[in-house]
């Protein structure tokens, strides 16, 4: 591997450099990633013939709770792990380089949100606090120390003291930032309704089986109503992916320059597309993966809008349930 591809990955500016630069990162997997190699053996695919992202077989998201997933060769410097129900087997995302992380998160968060710093930043993440390797926590956590400001912190459910941190934070002018997974929302919403309608709200997806499941625009609802802002923020990311992609209202999300999703046909896994209305499964590839496999097809449903906007619609019916950001339908 060229020692420049770590770094092109962050300098991709426009569709052709994606594209270059994804098809090296291909070559490279298919070449050193063991368990993405012997997938395409198996598929019968000679790596040689793909010549663009669209024909590049996807490696099922299953496949980081069933194998270990490492590109090339050294040990992790850090391994993530999803989360999930009482026996469910977790995925374990292996992380070479913790830093190339760091920098993805960090990049993305200031092209769409700009210097942590100008945030307070709080996490309401009960259940991912409770236990260890969650990406989630790891990137909230790492978001704070960005930040530097005292007012922010992780709350487990005690929402007075969240309030009360909320409210130190608006009377030192500075913006907040309220980062939740779906049910500690609801629950929020229920028990300390309060006019928040300065803060930033961003939920992450995930009932983790305390709630029933809801629609996208019923919970969203529900956190206006109750914290009186007009939007509320999200947040797609998974254990398995490096890269986020992020929503400022309606559901519609967007994805740094190096990140992008495709929708994959449901009766052909094998065909994708990027047109707006496409409808199906989604795929991502993330080059901020290069360590482990940059093609993922995941287990949820979106459909594309303009732009290389797009949306999550649900998750196929035999996927497990988990806590990434999706709301069954």
């Amino acid at each position: 591997m060229r020692r420049e591809l770590t770094e092109e990955i962050f300098r991709v500016a426009d569709s052709r450099s994606f594209e270059t630069t994804a098809m090296e990162v291909f070559r490279l997997q298919a070449a050193e990633c063991p368990v993405y190699r012997e997938y395409l053996q198996l598929l019968g695919v000679d790596a040689g013939s793909i010549g663009d992202i669209f024909s590049v077989p996807f490696m099922p998201v299953s496949f980081f709770r069933d194998h270990n997933v490492f590109t090339g060769e050294g040990a992790p410097e850090q391994v993530f792990t999803s989360s999930g129900t009482a026996g469910m087997r977790r995925s374990r995302h292996a992380v070479r380089n913790v830093a190339l992380y760091d920098e993805s998160l960090e990049r993305t968060f200031r092209l769409f949100y700009g210097d942590p710093s100008e945030y307070a930043i709080m996490g309401l993440l009960p259940s991912y606090l409770e236990r260890e390797g969650s990406s989630l926590i790891y990137m909230v956590n790492r978001l704070m120390t960005l930040s530097g400001h005292s007012f922010g912190g992780f709350f487990l459910d005690d929402h007075k003291a969240l309030m009360k941190a909320i409210d130190s934070a608006r009377l030192a002018g500075v913006q907040v930032l309220l980062i939740g997974v779906t049910f500690a929302l609801l629950d929020m919403a229920e028990s300390h309704p309060a006019d928040l309608s300065d803060a930033l709200i961003m939920e992450t997806g995930g009932m983790k089986g305390r709630r029933r499941e809801m629609i996208r625009d019923e919970v969203h609802e529900i956190i206006r109503e109750a914290f009186g802002v007009t939007s509320v923020h999200s947040e797609y990311g998974m254990t398995e992916l490096l890269s986020q992609a992020y929503s400022a209202g309606e559901g519609l999300f967007r994805s740094p320059p190096w990140m992008k999703v495709l929708i994959r046909d449901s009766h052909d896994p094998m065909a994708h597309s990027d047109a707006a209305g496409t409808a199906g499964g989604i795929s991502v590839i993330d080059l901020a993966n290069i360590w482990s496999c940059s093609f993922v097809a995941t287990a949820d449903l979106g459909r594309m809008h303009e732009d290389g906007l797009f949306e999550v619609q649900g998750r196929f019916d035999e996927a497990d349930l988990r806590g990434c950001n999706l709301l069954i339908s």
